[in-house]
């Protein structure tokens, strides 16, 4: 038993809660859920609390830290289902790395249950349009979002690693109501295609080359001929195609 601890020890693992003063750190403990017992032991006393690199799916047991100033949620499995209690002494919320895709969800959450909250961080979302959740987005993308969260959200003064500035701020109020990003309608790509009944009986072509036996059509083509011999004016039917 006591090789088997040392070993442990050596590996550089860490079991159970850490306390700090009044930071309790509760890392890689595989838990999907806050303990109640860390709440129940050490609710009271805690203003910080990092329950990062867990798999968290949800906040159940967080009620208890009623006086939490700092939650770090990083890198765990907290999706756009989670709530969160009411916490009027929190100012900062780190939820870097995990499954949030709706931004729009997240702050309406946010004003109703944390309204004090200065300082976010959402890196590695989708709902943060950055290279560290999208490699097709850009700093433009970026800097929409944060024109939008910051409008919704004007009392942050740090939004994800950056602070924020006050020709930020400003812009943010002169159009941040239009940043916020449209999403495709779910099962786009499933959609079925119209019946023929559904169709516009309404067509450009005369009504003699309605029945399909028209000699030409207009339109481009992605073909072109560069022959030795060819000529500017040349048109080429259909059928010699």
């Amino acid at each position: 038993m006591e090789e088997d601890s040392t070993s442990k020890e050596e590996s550089g693992e860490v079991f159970g809660p850490v306390i700090d003063g009044t930071t309790l750190s509760y890392i890689e403990q595989k838990c999907t859920k806050v303990p109640e017992e860390l709440g129940k032991w050490y609710g009271n006393q805690i203003k910080r609390l990092d329950l990062s690199f867990n798999r968290l799916k949800c906040l159940e047991g967080l009620e208890f830290f009623r006086d939490l100033e700092e939650l770090v949620l990083d890198s765990n499995e907290l999706d756009d289902s989670v709530s969160f209690p009411k916490m009027e002494s929190l100012h900062t919320l780190i939820l870097n790395k995990n499954k949030i895709n709706d931004v729009d969800l997240l702050i309406s959450k946010i004003r109703e249950h944390l309204p004090n909250v200065t300082y976010i961080s959402l890196l590695g979302n989708t709902a943060c349009p950055n290279q560290l959740s999208d490699s097709q987005k850009d700093e433009e993308d970026y800097q929409r979002y944060r024109y939008y969260v910051i409008f919704k959200l004007p009392q942050l003064k740090f939004l994800d690693s950056r602070q924020v500035s006050s020709e930020e701020r400003r812009e943010a109020q002169r159009r941040g109501s239009y940043m916020r990003v449209a999403k495709p309608a779910a099962n786009l790509e499933n959609s079925e295609e119209p019946s023929p009944a559904k169709l516009s009986p309404y067509t450009p072509l005369p009504s003699k080359a309605r029945d399909g036996d028209h000699k030409g059509s207009f339109g481009k083509c992605r073909y072109v001929y560069y022959g030795r011999h060819s000529e500017g004016n040349r048109f080429i039917r259909n059928n010699d195609l």
